[in-house]
């Protein structure tokens, strides 16, 4: 399927999608050769539309989930039913996405249907692990990785971003019902959930919440330093993709500290400061 690069040409549906998510991996996708953009615009949409059965109002909820978990297996049997399906099993055609990561996938955003607190770390990674990491397992087998030990790295990645998004999407989140800290750190700090809402409701913030916050962020950027650690010489041009997602999404953390932590709105960045991040991080990729 052709994407649009001048009038009158077709564009894929995934590629549609992706473009009007505004997400911030836009620049990350834009650096790779077009086949490759194809499949991660098929899987960034798949991942979208399964996210919005749970999280969108009027979504199919479990019934979605089960119509999408369906299509997966239509589009690896090579007989897709819907024009999404088709960019995805065009996508699977090319890359070696094992099946596991969808299963994942779904698993992940099911459980935002059955579970809305989370007692220890250990139970919100094992989230992380399917909404984030099963997608970066399935990216890099587009990025085309030599390494087997950079699929560490994309698990460790992928739990780095998911707590950025978490960090940052505290307000909504609650608005849903669902507070992701774990409650053992919440504990830890002596913070409720009744105080955690009225700081997020606009009743100020305390010291306490502030350092409970300080705490997510630290184990955010652990995270992020373990990835690049982990991350095979032999693979870092082959994952410059996943590297920009990183520094653009690391960058967004940092301006959450800097701001310090604001509950009332969601922290974003401008698209000329993440079409600079790219740009340095890609260039630095190229270098010996």
């Amino acid at each position: 399927m052709a994407l649009a690069s001048g009038p009158g040409l077709t564009v894929s549906l995934s590629a549609r999608l992706t473009r009007q998510s505004g997400t911030s991996f836009y620049y990350a996708f834009r650096v790779l050769p077009a086949r490759k953009r194809r499949a991660i615009h098929a899987l960034y949409s798949f991942c979208r539309v399964v996210d919005d059965c749970v999280d969108e109002p009027g979504g199919e909820r479990e019934a979605g989930l089960r119509r999408w978990a369906e299509e997966v297996r239509h589009c690896y049997e090579g007989k897709p039913g819907t024009e999404l399906g088709r960019d995805l099993a065009e996508a699977l055609f090319e890359f070696p996405i094992p099946r596991g990561c969808f299963e994942d996938i779904i698993a992940g955003c099911r459980m935002d249907l059955t579970t809305n607190r989370y007692l220890a770390f250990t139970d919100l990674r094992r989230y992380c692990e399917r909404v984030a990491s099963a997608v970066g397992l399935a990216a890099i087998e587009i990025f085309e990785y030599t390494d087997p030990r950079t699929r560490r790295y994309a698990v460790e990645l992928g739990v780095a971003l998911q707590l950025t998004n978490i960090l940052r999407d505290i307000a909504g989140d609650a608005a849903r019902g669902r507070i992701y800290l774990p409650q053992e750190d919440l504990a830890r700090f002596g913070v409720s959930d009744a105080e955690l809402l009225a700081v997020i409701g606009g009743g100020g913030s305390t010291p306490a919440v502030r350092e409970l916050l300080a705490f997510q962020a630290a184990r955010a950027r652990a995270h992020y330093d373990l990835a690049r650690d982990l991350l095979p010489a032999a693979d870092r041009k082959a994952m410059t993709p996943a590297e920009i997602m990183a520094a653009v999404y690391r960058a967004l953390l940092d301006e959450m500290i800097r701001r310090g932590y604001p509950l009332g709105g969601r922290v974003t960045l401008s698209r000329p400061r993440k079409a600079w991040i790219a740009l340095r991080t890609f260039v630095r990729s190229r270098r010996p």
